[in-house]
């Protein structure tokens, strides 16, 4: 690549098709490395691995070296020499489990996501170490080695691999040029959504279509973004601008059209990001298929079993009950905050709806004055669902005059949440579900969205991970029935270890 992106030169180029303010707009916006994404990520996991390994074989020797149930042949040193000669077999099995390629196809990619293979990883590659041990007569790691190994391998890979990301997620090499194939309604909401998650690492430069709705595609926080020209310019684009990544939304050509330009697009060494049909049904656990090479989406059927629901209930039950148990000191010390601050309860206690339309009293800690009810009226036009002729179906407000010294502290940590585990206990809310919401919100969702009330809903959750108050009431509502249709328990822990770094970043609630 090159180190600062080209434009195309003559009238049917980028020139042709921008004034002199977009473009210099564009150039900035450009950006351009030697190590795309795909090169960074790689090595940077490869060397979190290798350090996470060897770290937990380290610990695991120190500690259980003088235990009395090793006795081996060669010394701890040597031991640990031939565990590093080791190190290259671990990394050809890690990416055999597909644990090097997701970073560069994904957008969303995270270690959360890793956990299956890390643990599949570990487990195969302890047992295999284990077993190489006891035939060749070098090594008698004994069990509760293999163990510790086994447990501190899998802490010390997927923490690794988490540092990793986000030292790559701060580099220029992580951000992808990325462009729009299609300036419509899903083209437009997919480049404001990109926008509002820097962390993705796609520069979104603009859109292709001949024919792009309301001129200029949609603003991103830096004004719009141009239309860069027409779909028979897009291979042309891509060289000229460094492209790394197009998405393909949909345009006003025909299947044929968009399908030869694909083609073309693989010949050009690009990802490319292929927005299905009816997107807003499908989620993260659909399944293909095929007959007779025409691939078919299969989406998870829409009722769990009682097996699943009792699986969730006693993940729930066994997380809250320790939560209050780890957490009560903390509790304490956050009551003892609120009343030497103000006057009034500790806990703030709303009526919300519920699963299965029925409702339940929600608990918070108090983060607002008393009268903080009476005061909503004379603010409602604060609301910033409400403004540049938004939603306003939810209320929110930046810097609510209402809520107290202590309570913003707790907003921002998100601690105000956590007395919600005693609405677990009480099996009225979930650790993961959909929105909570008030009733005066809930009578806005009508129809299929109603859905949503299938399963509880959760302290946290879709609309947690991806922007709290910051999504549009109808996409909330959305997300929580694509949560509830496409459920499943590995996504509830995806979920809960993607919630972890949201409450340790500081934002107001």
């Amino acid at each position: 690549m090159s180190t600062h992106p080209r434009v195309l030169e003559g009238p049917s180029g980028l020139h042709g098709l921008l004034d002199d303010a977009a473009r210099v707009q564009l150039e900035r916006r450009a950006t351009s490395s030697l190590a795309g994404r795909g090169w960074l990520v790689r090595r940077a996991l490869a060397l979190a691995d290798v350090v996470g390994l060897t770290l937990a074989f380290a610990l695991s020797l120190a500690v259980l070296a003088g235990s009395g149930t090793v006795h081996n042949r060669v010394g701890s040193s040597v031991e640990m020499l031939l565990f590093i000669c080791t190190l290259p077999l671990w990394i050809v099995v890690a990416r055999l489990y597909g644990l090097y390629r997701n970073d560069e196809e994904r957008t969303d990619h995270s270690s959360a996501d890793d956990l299956v293979g890390v643990f599949h990883l570990v487990t195969v590659g302890s047992w295999l170490m284990f077993l190489a041990a006891e035939v060749t007569g070098l090594a008698n790691p004994g069990v509760p080695r293999l163990v510790a190994f086994w447990f501190t391998a899998i802490a010390f890979v997927t923490l690794g691999r988490a540092v990793a990301r986000a030292a790559c997620r701060r580099t220029d090499a992580y951000v992808q040029n990325t462009v729009v194939l299609g300036a419509g309604d899903v083209g437009q909401l997919v480049a404001h959504k990109l926008a509002k998650h820097p962390e993705y690492g796609l520069n979104v430069l603009g859109f292709i279509d001949a024919e792009p709705k309301n001129g200029n595609g949609n603003g991103n926080g830096n004004g719009k973004l141009p239309v860069l020209g027409s779909p028979e310019e897009l291979p042309e684009i891509v060289r000229a601008l460094d492209v790394e990544r197009v998405i393909v939304a949909f345009t006003n050509d025909s299947h044929e059209v968009t399908l030869e330009l694909i083609r073309r697009l693989n010949e050009l060494n690009v990802q490319i990001d292929i927005i299905p049909r009816l997107f807003e049904v499908i989620g993260t656990n659909f399944g293909i298929h095929t007959a007779e090479g025409v691939p078919l989406i299969g989406l998870p059927p829409l009722k769990l079993s009682r097996s699943a629901l009792l699986l969730k209930r006693t993940m729930d039950l066994v997380a809250s009950v320790g939560g209050l148990i780890l957490f009560g000191p903390l509790f304490l010390m956050i009551a003892v905050a609120i009343k030497l601050e103000t006057r009034g309860p500790v806990f703030f206690r709303q009526v919300r709806r519920g699963a299965n339309e029925r409702t339940f009293c929600i608990f918070k800690f108090r983060t607002m004055c008393v009268d903080a009810e009476a005061r909503k009226p004379g603010l409602a036009a604060l609301n910033k669902h409400r403004q540049n002729g938004g939603d306003a179906k939810m209320f929110k407000i930046a810097d609510d005059p209402r809520v107290t010294r202590v309570g913003r502290f707790l907003r921002r940590y998100s601690l105000d949440e956590l007395p919600q585990l005693i609405n677990i206990v009480k099996g009225e809310m979930s650790l993961v579900g959909p929105r909570p919401l008030i009733l005066e919100e809930d009578q806005h969702v009508v129809a299929w969205r109603r859905r949503r009330l299938n399963l509880k809903p959760g302290i946290t959750g879709l609309w947690q991970v991806l922007g709290r108050d910051s999504i549009p009431f109808e996409e909330m509502v959305k997300l929580d029935y694509l949560y509830v249709t496409t459920w499943s328990l590995l996504n509830d822990v995806k979920l809960i270890l993607r919630t972890i770094p949201v409450f340790f970043n500081a934002h107001t609630a």
